[in-house]
């Protein structure tokens, strides 16, 4: 159980005042007042009620649904492996690894079946999971096989030691070869589902970029990482006016397709944890995202 006790003239709807200040989803908040999950001094109201000085707000936690990792047989594409480190290339619209409501098809589900040996430290339902990317993002993710690999990794993760390098297609025409977008990211204070560009109980956030190619409604560029916020690249470029094409999220645009946003994970290296010897590895962009960006180009 969870209280918030309202101790000033808020005049804010209920729903509005909680999507502000707790980490539900609107959505999540609408079906929890529903259900009578939560209650405005101890009764029953309606997602509109206007909260004012000295309410008394309790949440109650809905019975979390049972979740499992069980491996599962699937088609990883592995650049590399060896006894410390797998090396996968992530398909389009496979998520890192199990949650509520999304147990099975998950990148983790794979590992559990592809290999018997994955790291620990992160807990049961994200075994050997050093990073991540976004579901319909593609591209290189690291995996640990043991915590002493696991550990040694992380801290290149933590200390911006490893090297990761992106490409993106985006809306519109960058008129400058290069940039760097330096802008705090924090939860968005009007969906706390998405991330943005805040000055509000955020963190340090740098993105550079390269222009490769210029087309006549968008812009290929290849972007590095100074920081890993989650949805970094997504919301900076979202920040500039040149959102991600095809995101579902950030996008303010139409999708062309449903085949994913156009970001892809091309490039990544770090020291190995076993030689201690830089390795780095590269990818080609995905089916998907050559579809599109040729679309960009023939036009």
């Amino acid at each position: 159980m969870k209280t918030l006790k309202i101790t000033d003239e808020c005049k804010k709807r209920l729903d509005q005042y909680l999507t502000n200040n707790t980490d539900y989803s609107r959505s999540k908040i609408q079906k929890m007042l529903k259900d009578k999950n939560i209650l405005v001094n101890g009764t029953a109201v309606k997602n509109s009620y206007v909260l004012k000085s000295g309410d008394e707000i309790t949440i109650e936690e809905p019975a979390i649904e049972e979740m499992s990792a069980e491996p599962e047989a699937m088609d990883l594409d592995i650049v590399y492996e060896d006894n410390d480190i797998i090396v996968v290339n992530k398909a389009n619209g496979v998520v890192v690894h199990p949650a509520v409501g999304n147990n099975s098809g998950t990148l983790v589900n794979g590992l559990l079946y592809h290999s018997k040996s994955l790291s620990d430290i992160n807990g049961e339902f994200r075994p050997g999971i050093v990073h991540r990317i976004d579901a319909y993002t593609t591209g290189l993710l690291v995996i640990a096989k043991n915590n002493k690999a696991h550990e040694f990794l992380a801290s290149q993760f933590e200390e911006k030691t490893n090297h990761r390098k992106y490409l993106a297609l985006v809306w519109g025409v960058i008129s400058n070869d290069t940039g760097t977008i330096d802008a705090p990211i924090g939860r968005d204070e009007s969906d706390r589902k998405k991330m943005a560009v805040t000055a509000k109980n955020s963190k340090p956030a740098v993105t550079h970029f390269k222009v490769l190619e210029r087309f006549k409604e968008a812009t290929l560029i290849e972007l590095t990482l100074e920081t890993g916020r989650t949805h970094q690249i997504r919301v900076h470029m979202n920040y500039i006016g040149h959102p991600v094409v095809n995101d579902p999220v950030y996008g303010r645009r139409k999708l062309i397709d449903e085949s994913g946003q156009c970001l892809h994970a091309k490039e990544l290296g770090f020291i190995h944890p076993t030689t201690k010897e830089y390795v780095s590895f590269d990818s080609e962009t995905p089916e998907c995202f050559n579809n599109i960006v040729d679309k960009f180009r023939n036009e």
